[in-house]
């Protein structure tokens, strides 16, 4: 019967949690269990996503370590020469000669930037099973209190 002790083998009760707390405790190890595989496939992820990134991230870095050196003097060097050429005023051979080297530095990091982010996709998996759990708790936690009909025990 439904109101009688549960026995074990040897003929000892066995203690089970009733009723709701019964149903929170092991809603609670089901949550702490999905917390826990979830940060497992973080992780996984995450290395996943460092293997894909880590070389166009260094070759942003080599990129613009010799950007910050070799430009100031690759400027000037440009500017004087665009100004004696052109034969305009040293100032303004200076300044167009800034303003491509920016153009061309924006264009260098737009496609660093693009192959980082498609790094980055590795992540769908944690997020795609992220919003799984999240509905099964939403699921859990809406159903939990209501009976089940007579005809789906």
């Amino acid at each position: 019967m439904a109101n009688q002790a549960s026995v074990g083998v040897d003929g000892s009760p066995i203690n089970q949690p009733e009723g709701v707390v019964g149903n929170l405790t092991e809603f609670g190890n089901d949550v702490a269990t999905l917390v826990e595989l979830q940060a497992k496939l973080a992780a996984l992820d995450f290395k996943a996503a460092m293997a894909q990134a880590t070389i166009p991230l260094a070759l942003m870095l080599v990129g613009l370590a010799l950007l910050l050196a070799s430009l100031p003097v690759a400027l000037l060097g440009v500017g004087w020469l665009l100004a004696s050429a052109l034969r305009i005023d040293t100032g303004w051979a200076l300044l167009l000669t800034a303003a491509v080297a920016a153009v061309v530095a924006g264009v260098v990091a737009w496609f660093s930037l693009r192959r980082i982010r498609s790094g980055l996709d590795s992540f769908q998996h944690s997020r795609e099973e992220l919003i799984r759990n999240i509905s099964w708790i939403r699921t859990v936690l809406v159903h939990s209190g209501r009976s089940i009909p007579p005809g789906r025990r």
